[in-house]
C-alpha cells in the first residue's frame, strides 16, 4: 500500500480539500497572538517567499481550536466539543524551579476547568502523566463525556472514580466514528530525556494498589497520538502528547494540521524531518508542549527553558518550506486553518 493510503476511510471527509496553498498567502505574516520570537519572524519571511497555490477553504464555522496549554486542545465542531489532554489546573510541582517533588498531591481547580472545557462529549488522552490526565476524572464525572485512552488510563480513571462504562480502551490502529467526528488512534511513543530514559514509565494491567493521590502515582502507561477529522467540512488534526512517535504508525496520515510536541532533548534521531515526512508535510504545524505548564492559563505563555521553540520552528521551515508554523497562545480562538477567529 502506498504512503498516501488512498483507500483510507477518512478520505470521504475531504480532509485535504483546504489548507495546503490557501494557508500560504504570499503577503500574509504569522498570526496575531503568536509569540514574538525569531522563529515566528523567520517563518513569516518564508511564507512570503512561497508560491501561493489556492485551494478551497473549509466551510465557515466547520471547526474551532483553542489551545489549553501543554499538549491540550479544545475542538468545537457544530456545537460539539472534543478535548485532547485537557490539563487546566496547572498546579506547582517544582518542575520548573529545580525542586521537583513526585509526592505533589493531585488536585483540580473545578471552576477553572468548567470555564475552559465547556460540555465535552469526548475526551482523548495520550498518556497518563499528571499534566495530561489530572483534570480528566473531574471532567468525565461532571460532564458524562466519553474518555478514550490506554489500558493504564482506564485503570487509573476507574480508581479515581470514573464510571468504567464511560471509558473506551484503545491500543492504536482503531478508527472510531463518533457520529461524524472521526478519530484515528495512532500508536505512539513518549519523549525521552537527555539520558534517553523515559519519565515515570510503567503500565497497569489491573487496578492500582490504592487510589492515586500524588503525581508519582500516575505512570505513563504507553502513549498514543490521535488524528481527528472534524466533520464533513472540517480539517484533520494530528494531536501529539509527547515529542516522539512511531514512524510506521504515523506514515500516510497526511493531516491538514499537526499539533507537534517540541522536544526538550536531542535523544530522538532526526525527530522533525522524520515526522514531517511521515505525515506528508502538513499544511500547518502548531508547536505544543513548550510552555511552562505550572503557570496559570490567564497569564501569557512562558517558554519552558529546556524547549528551544525557535530552533524547532526553524527546522520545520527548513524541512518543509510550504508548511506554515503557527505558535499558539491561550487567549486566541483559531479557525479550521489555524487563523484567529474574531
Amino acid at each position: 500500500m502506498s504512503d498516501d493510503t488512498d483507500a483510507r476511510g477518512l478520505r470521504k471527509f475531504g480532509r485535504r480539500t483546504m489548507l495546503r496553498g490557501a494557508a500560504l498567502s504570499a503577503a500574509t505574516p504569522l498570526l496575531p497572538g503568536t509569540l514574538p520570537t525569531a522563529a515566528t519572524a523567520a517563518t513569516a519571511a518564508t511564507a512570503a517567499a512561497a508560491p501561493a497555490v489556492r485551494r478551497a477553504a473549509p466551510a465557515a464555522g466547520a471547526a474551532t481550536f483553542r489551545w489549553l496549554g501543554t499538549a491540550g486542545w479544545r475542538i468545537d465542531v457544530s456545537g460539539r466539543t472534543v478535548l485532547f489532554d485537557p490539563y487546566v489546573t496547572r498546579f506547582p510541582t517544582g518542575l520548573f524551579t529545580g525542586a521537583f517533588d513526585r509526592a505533589t498531591r493531585l488536585c483540580t481547580d473545578e471552576a477553572a476547568v468548567r470555564e475552559r472545557v465547556g460540555r465535552p462529549e469526548l475526551v482523548l488522552v495520550s498518556h497518563s502523566h499528571w499534566d495530561h490526565l489530572a483534570d480528566v476524572p473531574y471532567i468525565a464525572a461532571s460532564t458524562g463525556a466519553r474518555v478514550v485512552g490506554t489500558e493504564t488510563t482506564y485503570h487509573l480513571l476507574v480508581a479515581l472514580g470514573v464510571d468504567p462504562a464511560q471509558i473506551s480502551v484503545v491500543k492504536g490502529g482503531e478508527v472510531l466514528d463518533f457520529d461524524g467526528i472521526v478519530v484515528e488512534v495512532v500508536a505512539s511513543l513518549h519523549s525521552r530525556n537527555k539520558q534517553r530514559a523515559y519519565f515515570a514509565p510503567g503500565r497497569l494491567a489491573g487496578p492500582p494498589p490504592a487510589r492515586p493521590v500524588t503525581i508519582g502515582d500516575l505512570p505513563e502507561g504507553d502513549t498514543l497520538a490521535y488524528q481527528v477529522t472534524a466533520g464533513d467540512g472540517g480539517p484533520s488534526a494530528f494531536l501529539m502528547g509527547a515529542s516522539d512517535f512511531g514512524e510506521r504508525a504515523a506514515r500516510g496520515l497526511r493531516p491538514d494540521l499537526a499539533m507537534v510536541a517540541v522536544p526538550t532533548s536531542a535523544s530522538t534521531y532526526r525527530y522533525v524531518p522524520r515526522l514531517l515526512a511521515a505525515l506528508g508535510d502538513p499544511d500547518v504545524v502548531v508547536p505544543v508542549h513548550w510552555d511552562d505548564f505550572e503557570r496559570p492559563l490567564d497569564l501569557p505563555p512562558r517558554t519552558d527553558p529546556s524547549a528551544d521553540l525557535d530552533a524547532f520552528a526553524a527546522q520545520v521551515r527548513r524541512e518543509s518550506p510550504a508548511t506554515r508554523v503557527v505558535v499558539p497562545d491561550y487567549r486566541t480562538l483559531y479557525g479550521a486553518d489555524m487563523r484567529p477567529v474574531s
